[in-house]
């Protein structure tokens, strides 16, 4: 069974349209931060590229542990960016300028999905207050 609920409302829909380009993203990363690996290279984009791909399916779903779970992925690549190349402006933008573009729209995007996250908890909890 599925937990799956299809977006009902447009902003709704945008945060399910982003979780899925968060995810299509990741999934490049994971294969050839995989092949990286093999030729002895970093593990960074492998297992930053996992926490996108986690991230943009609960971003799909409306959890807001997706959202939670990209800006660490943010976060990571930040702080990997800054080791790897100091503080070179140059260096920094190609790494940096595109997840923190994503990283704004999740930031976003948060109200929709703790809305999203309230309107399933209330059924489930009236329900139970009524069994007593």
């Amino acid at each position: 069974m599925s937990n799956m609920r299809w977006p009902s409302h447009p902003r709704d829909w945008c945060a399910f349209v982003l979780g899925a380009i968060i995810t299509l993203l990741g999934l490049p990363m994971v294969i050839m931060g995989a092949d990286l690996i093999a030729l002895g290279g970093s593990w960074y984009y492998t297992i930053c590229g996992a926490v996108v791909v986690f991230s943009g399916i609960q971003i799909m779903l409306g959890r807001t542990i997706g959202a939670t779970a990209y800006l660490l992925a943010w976060f990571g690549t930040a702080v990997w960016s800054l080791w790897e190349v100091g503080f070179d402006g140059w260096g920094l933008l190609p790494r940096l300028f595109g997840p923190s573009l994503i990283a704004i729209l999740v930031l976003l995007i948060i109200p929709t999905l703790k809305r999203r996250n309230t309107h399933t908890s209330r059924p489930a909890t009236s329900q139970s207050g009524a069994a007593f």
